[in-house]
């Protein structure tokens, strides 16, 4: 009797570690799973759409009258492998210029902080060697317009006033600032996902 109890109380224990050691391995492959999405949320909706798209975006919705026009010079920009794409152009269009209360062309879906319904943009980040990539969604919820230059140059008007010798006048720079809700998710696996909130001053 004390042996088959010492046994049960062994199978019990043996039982208890295999337990914890299964679900250690499952928190830390969800871990590096979910590390994995955030990194392509910080690269995707943190640098690459704000310091790469987002300029192209204002200077070409700036030379163009045409959004759509705009948004097509700004895919001819990027690889195809990217497989960008963006929605709504003339709700995107006044997400650049224009503060949340001005978006009249933009729906219910537009607006929301949920970077999957009606996103702005989304694009594709590849995977290591055959690894599967990322899908990233963006989208812009809120803007406070500045006095950014939208040509593309790099500063406002020069000079030094009144008492200068040039006629310019540099104005203070205000930073047009943008709120952008970031959803990264595996192409295979939309449960590998990580969500951002990024605050971007252009």
């Amino acid at each position: 009797m004390t042996a088959l109890l010492l046994t049960l109380i062994s199978l019990a224990m043996i039982m208890a570690v295999l337990y914890l050691v299964t679900q250690g391995i499952k928190v830390s492959a969800a871990n590096k799973s979910y590390r994995s999405a955030l990194d392509a949320s910080y690269g995707g909706g943190g640098e690459f759409f704000p310091k790469d798209v987002l300029p192209q975006l204002v200077k070409n919705f700036n030379d163009y009258s045409s959004p759509s026009t705009a948004t097509t010079e700004t895919l001819k920009l990027f690889p195809s492998w990217t497989n960008m794409q963006f929605s709504n152009s003339g709700c995107l269009s006044q997400k650049m210029n224009s503060p949340k209360l001005e978006w009249t062309s933009c729906g219910a879906g537009n607006k929301t902080l949920d970077p999957k319904s009606s996103p702005d943009a989304t694009f594709t980040l590849r995977g290591e060697g055959l690894l599967p990539g990322f899908r990233v969604f963006t989208k812009i919820v809120d803007t406070i317009p500045g006095n950014s230059d939208p040509s593309g140059n790099t500063g406002l008007l020069s000079g030094a006033g009144v008492t200068g010798t040039s006629s310019g006048v540099s104005p203070k720079h205000l930073p047009a600032t943008y709120r952008i809700e970031v959803q990264g998710e595996r192409e295979t696996n939309p449960q590998e996902k990580a969500a951002l909130s990024v605050l971007y001053a252009y």
